[in-house]
């Protein structure tokens, strides 16, 4: 009753306007006071306190909902298939993307029209990420909602059935068109180029999770995704003194041990629009979402190799390991790249032929049946698709391995680059970002503290020590708390040293500076080489746009509260 007390007008507003203000009213409580002002001192108490009213507020929510359907006497339905319902495709759902054309999702087969629901969800906008998609990789990020009383309230919102054909992933009508057949995308991935398919998460997803579900994984491929049928896969190894050895899908899972890594995979060009603003590149306008962190299982490739024949004496004519694809152009050319017959063979490279990806088969957009996944190495050499490993004394030909993805000077222009003059990247210098707030957002004075979060990845297996945070632009730093997993689960074990190989995701509270408008927030990442992030993007610009690791900056506007005005 004091809560409804402090939130009088509620009486006063229609029932789905009741449900939010009672959310609010439950988040405003923790302030109204100056025995809270007090207590808002104590960052343990404020943290726990936080938590526990966003969950009051979803419950309160869900009980005021759950009483308007016991009042209309409508028993709830279950999820799941009604013929009864419209059928709609997934091209329609797609078009309800907003309040305003209605916001839809699809769950488990069925259709739902979620508009009334958007204001009150506990979650704030972020629910409308889901809009025109699927909720499944969503309630994979955010676990809490597997519970039966959420699955009631959705349940209400059921308005059709999604079509079969969608349902399943098949197109019912082939086409010319080489990209007819790629797998179905997540509407809430940023689209930097849709064919060949390429994009990246909202940022802030990637903090919300140590693992990246493979849905918000980002998309980077180069040519149209094969279809691949498992029981017809074989995967070729040559160039060693036994001959060529032909593996199927089967042999590879019952012929090797199953070994599984945590690996992050980060493109050559994440944070190339950073390079972008002080002078035009060419390649995709990546942000800083191109980088992402999963499981990766499969056997590892240094056991392929020795059942090939590799022995020590390959090294006297060898130095390298290729990798072709089964993507493809026109004409007929393969993806391909390679990495250093060092790092193939060694027992702590970890490089994997992956079949399984997050405990679940790879999917289409990311290497089904089989990648190779080199752990610290950039992207580009995580060859998707494998179909053929070759054992050489020279890199691979590919054009992504002699004319691509390499670094050169901020004076080298298109018109004196000599790619011959530049290593093909492998592994990758220190990075970090934040993920939020994000860049020109606004924060409520009345918050009185800012959480900032973040990445921070480093290549070649050197694990991030630290990262140091400024809320004025470099002037004065803290360090932000690191972590290794999800809160509230187990951390992953601390890598040995030189096979770290998955990025840390990082956080600080700081109260917010007084009498100041704007803040001007910077992260840079150290590792246990004691390598540094740079403070500026000019020095190490380049015309490909890529290497982009410079200090990340984002600017906010603090709001004053109207109420002290």
């Amino acid at each position: 009753m004091l809560l409804l007390r402090r939130c009088s007008s509620l009486t006063r507003l229609p029932l789905n306007s009741q449900r939010y203000q009672v959310a609010s009213c439950a988040v405003r409580l923790c302030s109204g006071s100056s025995e809270d002002q007090r207590l808002n001192h104590r960052p343990s108490w404020r943290h726990a306190l936080a938590g526990l009213l966003a969950g009051a507020g979803a419950v309160l929510a869900y009980d005021l909902h759950r009483h308007k359907a016991k009042r209309v006497d409508v028993a709830v339905p279950t999820i799941g298939r009604s013929s009864s319902l419209p059928v709609f495709s997934q091209e329609e759902v797609a078009k309800h993307r907003s309040v305003k054309d209605g916001v839809w999702v699809t769950y488990k087969g069925g259709v739902y029209d979620i508009t009334k629901f958007v204001a009150m969800h506990p979650g704030g906008d972020k629910i409308l990420m889901a809009a025109g998609g699927a909720l499944e990789p969503f309630w994979a990020l955010y676990a809490v909602h597997n519970q039966e009383h959420v699955l009631e309230i959705l349940s209400e919102y059921k308005v059709g059935e999604l079509s079969q054909e969608d349902v399943k992933k098949q197109q019912a009508v082939k086409s010319s068109d080489p990209y007819s057949s790629d797998p179905e995308r997540h509407p809430v991935l940023r689209i930097n180029n849709l064919k060949p398919f390429n994009a990246e998460p909202p940022p802030e997803f990637l903090s919300d999770s140590y693992i990246t579900p493979s849905a918000f994984f980002f998309k980077r491929n180069h040519l149209p995704v094969p279809q691949v049928e498992p029981a017809s896969y074989r995967l070729h190894v040559e160039g060693l003194p036994g001959g060529a050895l032909t593996l199927s899908l089967e042999d590879l899972k019952t012929w090797f041990p199953k070994h599984t890594i945590t690996a992050t995979l980060q493109c050559a060009g994440n944070r190339r629009s950073e390079m972008n603003k002080v002078k035009q590149v060419k390649g995709l306008n990546w942000g800083i979402a191109a980088i992402s962190n999963a499981t990766w299982s499969g056997a590892k490739l240094r056991d392929v190799l020795l059942a090939a024949g590799y022995s020590p004496d390959v090294t006297q004519w060898a130095r390298h390991v290729q990798f072709e694809g089964l993507d493809s152009d026109v004409m007929g050319t393969t993806y391909g790249a390679s990495v250093p017959l060092s790092k193939a063979v060694s027992e702590e490279g970890d490089v994997l032929l992956a079949y399984e990806m997050n405990g679940e088969d790879i999917p289409p957009d990311h290497g089904f049946p089989v990648r190779v996944v080199v752990p610290g190495v950039v992207g580009a050499r995580n060859v998707k698709w494998l179909g053929k490993i070759v054992v050489s004394g020279e890199e691979s030909s590919s054009h992504w391995q002699q004319n691509d993805y390499k670094g050169f000077s901020p004076g080298t222009d298109w018109d004196t680059v000599d790619f011959k003059s530049a290593p093909a990247i492998q592994e990758l210098p220190v990075q970090s970002a934040i993920t939020t707030p994000a860049d020109a957002a606004v924060i409520d004075r009345s918050e009185e503290t800012l959480t900032v979060k973040g990445y921070a990845w480093s290549g070649g297996g050197r694990e991030v020590v630290r990262v140091d945070v400024s809320l004025d632009g470099g002037k004065t730093w803290q360090v932000a708390q690191l972590r290794s997993g999800d809160k509230g689960r187990a951390a992953e074990p601390s890598p040995p040293l030189g096979r770290a190989w998955a990025w840390k995701l990082w956080e600080v509270t700081a109260p917010l500076p007084a009498e100041v408008g704007e803040l001007e927030i910077v992260c840079k990442a150290v590792d246990n080489s004691y390598n540094m992030q740079p403070d500026s993007v000019p020095p190490i610009w380049n015309l490909r746009g890529v290497l982009s690791n410079a200090w990340h900056r984002v600017k906010v506007k603090i709001r004053e509260d109207e109420s002290k005005e």
